[in-house]
């Protein structure tokens, strides 16, 4: 069986196998960079100001309001709802980094059924869901969720949330337009 593998601009031919997956001969279950290029370069040279006002989204985001692996989650699960690997891959790689468990991260594109997750961890992944996906029935965020997540978060907590989901947002147009290479670091995830 073979099916087409489309990314980054190219298409790939991709052999399934008994249960592996090959390209050209050589297993994937090691994902690599080589070959892989984002559509655009680093956008540094171009708005300088973008270090600026990243790194203060960073900072705000290390207020400890908030746990890390909260922010993590919801980051992953915006990454989904967005179809953007490259954040799919960091936030994965970033729980990983903090000891998350891989049940954890598996579970959270099906959060709602799985039992691993905290009450504030869970409002806050519905949270980031009502901001990012659009309800034809009503506001995104109705009073009765604002009332959930502000039962477990306080207001420098529920900031830290906002500005959570606000750091997706501040740099989506960039995953899904320019196409940083997933799995490398900052600075080195555009092509020169």
């Amino acid at each position: 069986m073979a099916g087409l593998l489309r990314g980054w601009g190219r298409c790939r031919l991709v052999v399934v196998t008994y249960g592996s997956t090959t390209t050209k001969g050589s297993p994937m279950s090691t994902p690599t960079t080589t070959g892989r290029r984002s559509r655009m370069p680093n956008p540094l040279p171009f708005l300088p100001e973008m270090a600026e006002v990243g790194a203060g989204l960073h900072k705000a985001l290390q207020n400890g309001a908030i746990p890390q692996a909260t922010i993590h989650l919801l980051q992953l699960r915006a990454g989904q709802l967005l179809g953007s690997t490259y954040f799919t891959v960091r936030e994965t790689g970033n729980l990983r980094g903090i000891g998350e468990s891989e049940e954890r991260i598996t579970a959270v594109a099906t959060w709602r059924d799985a039992t691993r997750f905290t009450d504030p961890e869970r409002v806050a992944l519905e949270l980031v869901e009502a901001v990012l996906t659009p309800n034809p029935s009503g506001e995104r965020v109705p009073d009765e969720l604002y009332a959930r997540a502000s039962a477990h978060y306080d207001d420098r907590a529920m900031w830290s949330l906002i500005m959570a989901i606000a750091h997706i947002g501040f740099f989506t147009p960039a995953a899904l337009i320019a196409k940083p290479i997933p799995g490398m670091p900052p600075g080195q995830n555009y092509s020169a």
